[in-house]
């Protein structure tokens, strides 16, 4: 069976609502701490605390950043990081992949080359923490195929290390449009999708509902407060096939009795799963005359 997962993203997303979530399925806080510790970069901590809104109780996930600095770091610091780190197999080369994403976005943005890109709020030790620890918790959980929905994007405007700047902010808005991501208008003031969340599921997933079998559920909570739930939810389980669907129609089609020797056209709505099949009619003529059609069934 393929593992899969699947974020709904109803709500908007942000790394710490997606990790959020992946924790709150039941994924150990100790676990990813031990796997992020190999970053070896210190002055931080991580918390994970029950919040029920709306009837709906889940996790919220938080970076503690106690050394109190914002260090710039550039993509090559960032790879040489994850360089050193002593993560399973493919999980560095992943979180990278998804910086890189990011930093490209940023550089077609402001006109710089990659390496020059100063992530400020994604070089900060929160987005490393997010990026490589949905990338660690992912592997772990074995989850081969990741899958989101459409994403919905607030208005407004947000505070960013490069003064205010229009909601969905230009990086986010540069991934979506890079990968044709859906989106969907929401009613709602405010960052819905930041960055980090768009440069990890532009990366990570494919924006479709996958066909699964569901496992396991998490509830990832936001900082915003909002008139539903603000959360991520996270589907875990495996993939199942597809299955043809009965479907319901009207076709018009002739045929001819031999024993009254004439033609006539009729309707009939069924039910059917095949290309081929039989069924009977019976006319004034007083009798039954069973035949066999062929027919092409509508897409799905």
């Amino acid at each position: 069976m393929t593992t899969i997962a699947y974020f709904d993203c109803f709500s908007g997303a942000a790394g710490d609502m997606l990790l959020g979530a992946l924790l709150d399925s039941g994924y150990p806080l100790e676990d990813l701490r031990a796997g992020l510790a190999t970053l070896g970069v210190p002055g931080y901590d991580l918390a994970l605390r029950r919040v029920q809104q709306h009837g709906i109780t889940g996790s919220k996930f938080d970076v503690i950043d106690q050394a109190g600095e914002r260090p710039v770091r550039n993509l090559p610091l960032i790879r040489e990081i994850l360089g050193k780190a002593d993560l399973p197999e493919g999980v560095a080369e992943q979180s990278l992949r998804v910086f890189t994403r990011l930093g490209e976005a940023e550089a077609r943005i402001h006109g710089v080359g990659l390496d020059e890109v100063h992530f400020h709020e994604v070089g900060a030790i929160d987005a490393l923490v997010d990026i490589v620890g949905t990338c660690l918790v992912l592997h772990n959980l074995g989850v081969e195929a990741v899958y989101a929905s459409p994403l919905p994007l607030g208005s407004g405007t947000v505070h960013t290390e490069h003064g205010l700047l229009p909601v969905p902010a230009p990086a986010t808005l540069a991934l979506l449009a890079e990968v044709g991501a859906p989106t969907v208008p929401l009613d709602a003031r405010g960052e819905m999708v930041t960055p980090t969340g768009a440069a990890l599921l532009t990366t990570l997933a494919t924006f479709e509902r996958p066909a699964m079998r569901v496992r396991r559920v998490g509830y990832g909570f936001g900082s915003k407060t909002f008139p539903w739930a603000n959360m991520v939810r996270v589907w875990i389980g495996e993939a199942v096939a597809e299955t043809a669907r009965p479907h319901g129609h009207v076709h018009p089609h002739t045929h001819e009795h031999d024993r009254n020797e004439h033609a006539h056209t009729h309707e009939h709505p069924h039910m059917h799963e095949e290309e081929v099949h039989t069924h009977t009619h019976t006319y004034d003529g007083e009798h039954v005359q069973p035949h066999t059609h062929e027919h092409n069934a509508p897409e799905a």
